[in-house]
């Protein structure tokens, strides 16, 4: 599930000259897409620095340089990209734009300047939905990618080459990465210093920025009470609180759904199908294996007591439903996600 390989601090010694991350700046993108990644590699430098390491330069250019308006409206000074060609690029990373879905055909210029320089760096990036810029350069076809929850439908009709993961923070499938929605730029910026850098050099850089290390790769982008509480769920919003306060209960079931909802078994299966996409027996499920990914995340509990306090039952249950939604166990994922690995987990796994 998390896609960012961790490299040796040893990494980073090996690397004489700071490593040019080139951002492509283009009219009307997200300036948070932009900037906050951009201030991950400011305080890696700050941090390299202390070490004695190399460290990055970090770039802003445009296709014709000079001032380039954000979608917020805040002009950004850029570099003329032409010039940059000519330098050794470690990484390119491209920003998204909230109108990208509607205006990608009118990117042609950008998108051929994009494969030019993708084929030259070591490595390419994208925010949020920076990936319809990556994937209409043809640098995402048979490959995993993620981009901001809203647009991960129109990311699969468009370009249905690529297996859209709507789950993940960020993903990294050979020397392309992609990530959620804005805010996840930071975490995929925090994972790229990781790789080049090391762990300490990371960890410092999310210290300073007074952000978590990383939201892995695999965790969710938002909660499944979120997701739920959409334009065409409105109807169950109740229902939805109800659930969540619910799940413990083993009884719970389908039957008890709709009479919470005032409606008759067969309308309810039918209309809150209708309205939210899944069945209800699905919606009790993933609710339930959200509740359990919290508890494996924020706390020492048994898995055996995690799968009984959000309704599972039994700790195979739990685990089947894990494997079958998430392709990992219970164990891997509180190793992978959890704040602090119990010892009794860690004995067990060694058992």
């Amino acid at each position: 599930m998390t896609h960012a390989a961790n490299v040796p601090d040893t990494v980073a010694t090996s690397v004489s000259q700071p490593r040019l991350v080139l951002f492509l700046a283009y009219a009307h993108m997200g300036l948070l897409d932009l900037t906050g990644a951009q201030t991950v590699f400011w305080a890696a430098n700050k941090a390299c620095a202390e070490r004695g390491l190399a460290g990055y330069r970090v770039c802003t250019a445009s296709v014709p340089g000079g001032l380039i308006a954000s979608a917020e409206g805040l002009r950004v000074h850029t570099e003329p990209l032409e010039p940059l060609l000519l330098e050794q690029i470690d990484t390119l990373v491209v920003p998204g734009a909230p109108e990208i879905v509607r205006t990608l055909p009118e990117h042609v210029e950008l998108v051929s300047c994009l494969r030019q320089v993708a084929a030259k760096a070591r490595r390419t990036a994208s925010v949020c939905s920076g990936t319809f810029l990556l994937a209409a350069a043809g640098l995402l076809d048979g490959r995993r990618a993620a981009t901001h929850w809203a647009m991960c439908d129109a990311l699969r009709q468009r370009f249905p080459a690529i297996e859209v993961d709507a789950e993940a923070i960020f993903v990294q499938q050979e020397q392309v990465w992609t990530s959620a929605g804005v805010s996840a730029g930071i975490d995929l910026a925090l994972a790229l210093v990781e790789a080049d850098c090391g762990r300490e050099v990371a960890m410092q850089v999310a210290r300073e920025l007074v952000v978590f290390l990383k939201r892995p790769g695999g965790q969710a982008q938002f909660s499944e009470l979120l997701k739920a509480q959409g334009e065409h769920s409105a109807a169950f919003d109740e229902l939805h609180l109800w659930l969540n306060e619910h799940l413990h209960d083993p009884q719970l079931s389908v039957e008890r759904l709709a009479g919470q909802a005032c409606m008759s078994l067969r309308n309810f299966t039918r209309v809150y199908k209708q309205n939210t996409g899944r069945t209800p027996a699905k919606a009790i499920e993933v609710f339930r294996l959200e509740a359990a990914r919290r508890l494996l995340e924020n706390t020492d509990l048994q898995i055996e007591q995690i799968a009984r306090q959000c309704g599972f039952g039994s700790e195979e249950r739990l685990r089947l439903a894990f494997q079958r939604h998430l392709a990992v166990t219970p164990r891997d994922y509180r190793a992978r996600f959890a704040r602090s690995v119990p010892l009794a987990e860690i004995q067990g796994s060694l058992a």
